[in-house]
């Protein structure tokens, strides 16, 4: 007598699903200190699969070759700068300010995270043996933010609280919050602001941006 074919419950795929994910985030973990440690053209899949305790082969399943390792590393971490869903209509100026000072402090804590800056380095150090891992980190990395801030212009414009175009608009809000910290951060010549700074850095950006933008005209009140 045979047994009858064993049936797969919906608790156990849950589990299953549940163990692969915390597999994959500890090759992802692995794969980024092996990169950090070698640098990404010298590192191998060898290299990630034996930091991870993991095979070659289940390496491949759950997450892909070295690029695809890399892509996978760098949109983790890009999740951080989605827009969130719950974004509270924009329907004065005020509430404009307080959305674009929250997501300011949101940015600068992120690009001045140690691990975003070691990431950086990582991307200049292997431009020339390895430039996939620069254009990865410029789309999906710095793209989430840069998408993410043109969301936001996009609907402040249809508001009609500002004017102009939600990318340039985006790029200058940017150029205020940021200005030259990432460059010092990777020279080494500042040290990560604290959060104190980076609130203030973020109001600060907050309210010159509003005022080289005033309300348009036709919305202004009269």
């Amino acid at each position: 007598m045979t047994d009858g074919p064993s049936v797969v419950t919906p608790s156990k795929h849950r589990q299953e699903r549940g163990d692969e994910t915390a597999v994959r985030e500890r090759i992802l973990e692995a794969a980024f200190a092996a990169f950090m440690k070698s640098g990404y053209a010298t590192t191998s899949t060898l290299e990630i699969a034996t930091r991870a305790r993991v095979s070659k082969r289940e390496l491949c399943a759950l997450v892909g070759n070295k690029q695809e390792t890399l892509i996978a590393c760098i949109s983790e971490r890009a999740k951080r700068f989605d827009v969130p869903a719950d974004l509270p209509v924009l329907r004065d100026r005020e509430t404009l300010e307080q959305v674009l000072v929250s997501f300011g402090t949101k940015l600068v804590r992120e690009i001045s995270d140690p691990t975003v800056i070691a990431v950086f380095r990582l991307a200049i150090a292997e431009a020339v043996q390895a430039p996939e891992v620069a254009r990865t980190l410029n789309s999906i990395g710095r793209g989430a933010s840069r998408t993410a801030l043109r969301k936001i212009m996009a609907q402040a414009q249809a508001s009609g609280l500002l004017a102009g175009r939600p990318a340039e608009l985006a790029q200058q809000f940017a150029g205020l919050l940021c200005g030259d910290l990432m460059v010092s951060l990777l020279l080494g010549v500042a040290e990560r602001p604290n959060p104190r700074e980076i609130a203030g850095r973020a109001r600060d950006a907050a309210a010159a941006f509003l005022q080289l933008h005033p309300l348009p005209k036709e919305h202004a009140p009269r």
